[in-house]
């Protein structure tokens, strides 16, 4: 077992400070209060971790963070909540249910997206607007469906109908325009 240094100092002008050196394993635990924060600094070899209280805040500052509660977490602001990582991914997993509300705007951003629904997706709103750059493409393995009181498809250059079985244009009145008709 290693053989700790501990000192205590009290000053009028710095408070309290108290350290302990383990210089065994290359570590100094300090403990400072000084009348405006609180500051706990542990100092390795390679890292040094810092959690430093004032009235209004409390920072932590390490190389790893992590918190295991047996139960749950609740994070809250009354303004403000970032979660950001600098270049490493994100993961957000849920045993459960995962659910996402905002009293405004939802954005999601990225360089590609994908959603994946095992059973069933869906996307609702007064109005739904699907707008690709480039390509659209919009496919069910068993049937596609679209319906509408109105439905309009519109080519800038060419409109092509196929089907490999069957092929049913139906309305109580039916109308083809063009410049040219060509069928069979």
């Amino acid at each position: 077992m290693a053989t700790l240094v501990c000192t205590l100092v009290l000053s009028k002008d710095k408070g309290l400070t108290i350290t302990i050196r383990n210089d065994d394993d290359s570590i100094t635990q300090t403990l400072t209060m000084d009348g405006k924060a609180v500051t706990i600094t542990v100092q390795g070899k390679r890292e040094t971790s810092t959690y430093t209280q004032t009235d209004e805040a409390i920072k932590i500052a390490c190389k790893d963070f992590e918190i295991d509660a047996s139960d749950s977490i609740k994070c809250t602001a009354k303004k403000t909540l970032d979660l950001k990582t600098g270049s490493g991914d994100m993961t957000v997993d849920s045993g459960g249910k995962l659910t996402q509300k905002a009293k405004k705007d939802v954005e999601v951003s990225g360089k590609n997206i994908k959603l994946d629904a095992k059973t069933a997706a869906k996307v609702s709103g007064n109005q739904v607007e699907i707008n690709a750059k480039s390509t659209l493409k919009l496919a069910g393995k068993s049937s596609a469906e679209m319906s509408g009181a109105t439905l309009k498809l519109e080519a800038k250059a060419k409109l092509e109908a196929k089907s490999s079985g069957m092929a049913i244009l139906q309305g109580s009145m039916t109308q083809i325009k063009g410049s040219m008709i060509k069928a069979g």
